[in-house]
C-alpha cells in the first residue's frame, strides 16, 4: 500500500515591484513536494526552489527512511526544481526526471544567464549556481513497490507544459501548476486563448476522477485536498478572472474586482503581477 505526504514550503519574501503597495508583504506563492512511498522506495514529485528547502526536503526525506528512486517533475518552471541538488547528492542512485522532452527543454531554458540573473534578483544569494535539469524518462509510469505512478502530459496551463503524476491505488493526483489550493493563480502575461487551454486542462485532470488533488502551489491553511472543491475553485477563478479582464480599464480596477471576490487567497503579489501584465 502507497502512502502520500506533503511538504509545504510556505510563503517566501521577495523584492516588490513597481507599483506595489511596500506597506503589504511581497511573497512568492507556497509550493509543495510530494512523496509517494511505498514500504521501501519512493518517488518525490516537484522539489521546491531554494538550496535552503532542498537542504529541508533532505531533513524531510530521511526522517521518512525510505530510499528515494526519483524525483519527478511536473513542468518546468524554475521553483519546481531548482531545490533538487540538495536532495540528489543526499539519495546516490536518485534522478531527476520528466515524462515529456519539452518539460526538460522548458526546465534548461530556466537555467540560462538571463534566467537565472532574473530569478537570483528574487532570491539573492539562495540559489544555486547550477541547478540541476531533468532528464526525460521515456517512460508513462513508475513503479513504486509494484504500485503503479503514471506521469502523463495534459496540456497548457500557466505558461509552460503541464504534466501530472496519478495514483490510482489511492486516487492521488499531484497536478503541478494545473489546479491551485486557496491561492492566486499565476495569470502573468495570460491570454483569453491560454486561459481556454487552461480550461480544458483542468477538464482533462479530472477525468481521471481522483478524491484527492496535491496542488503545486496551496495556501499552508487550505482545509483540504478535496479534488472536486480544488477543480471547481481553480475553474470559477479562471472565468472569473477572464469575466473581471473584460470590465477592467486598469490593473487596480482588475485587482480589486478579484480581491472582491477572493479576499482570503494567499499571495496577492501574484494578482498584482497578473494584472499588470493584462494592461502593459
Amino acid at each position: 500500500m502507497l502512502s502520500i505526504d506533503v511538504l509545504n514550503s510556505g510563503y517566501k519574501p521577495i523584492p516588490p515591484g513597481p507599483g506595489w503597495d511596500v506597506r503589504l508583504p511581497a511573497t512568492w506563492p507556497a509550493g509543495t513536494s510530494t512523496l509517494i512511498a511505498g514500504e521501501h522506495d519512493a518517488i518525490l514529485i516537484d522539489a521546491l526552489t531554494t538550496t535552503a528547502e532542498g537542504n529541508r526536503l533532505v531533513t524531510w526525506l530521511r526522517q521518512s527512511g525510505k530510499n528515494l528512486r526519483a524525483i519527478a517533475v511536473t513542468h518546468g518552471h524554475f521553483d519546481h526544481f531548482f531545490g533538487a541538488g540538495p536532495v540528489l547528492d543526499a539519495f546516490p542512485g536518485c534522478r531527476l526526471i520528466a515524462c515529456d522532452q519539452q518539460v526538460v527543454d522548458e526546465a534548461r531554458s530556466q537555467t540560462a544567464p538571463a534566467a537565472m540573473a532574473r530569478w537570483n534578483a528574487l532570491f539573492p544569494g539562495q540559489l544555486p549556481p547550477s541547478p540541476p535539469v531533468p532528464t526525460w524518462t521515456g517512460a508513462a509510469d513508475l513503479d513504486v513497490d509494484g504500485s503503479p505512478v503514471q506521469l502523463r502530459v495534459i496540456g497548457g496551463a500557466d505558461g509552460m507544459l503541464a504534466t501530472i503524476a496519478y495514483v490510482p491505488e489511492l486516487r492521488v493526483l499531484c497536478s503541478g501548476d494545473i489546479a491551485y489550493n486557496n491561492i492566486h493563480m499565476w495569470l502573468w502575461n495570460s491570454t483569453t486563448e491560454s486561459r481556454k487551454a487552461w480550461l480544458a486542462s483542468l477538464d482533462a485532470v479530472a477525468a481521471f476522477t481522483p478524491t484527492t488533488i496535491v496542488t503545486g502551489h496551496k495556501d499552508p491553511d487550505a482545509r483540504d485536498d478535496a479534488a472536486a472543491r480544488v477543480l471547481d475553485q481553480s475553474r470559477r477563478y479562471l472565468e472569473d478572472f477572464e469575466e473581471a479582464k473584460a470590465v477592467s480599464g486598469t490593473p487596480r480596477e482588475l485587482i480589486d474586482r478579484m480581491l472582491g471576490k477572493y479576499p482570503a487567497f494567499g499571495n496577492r503579489h501574484t494578482l498584482w503581477a497578473a494584472a499588470y501584465s493584462q494592461f502593459s
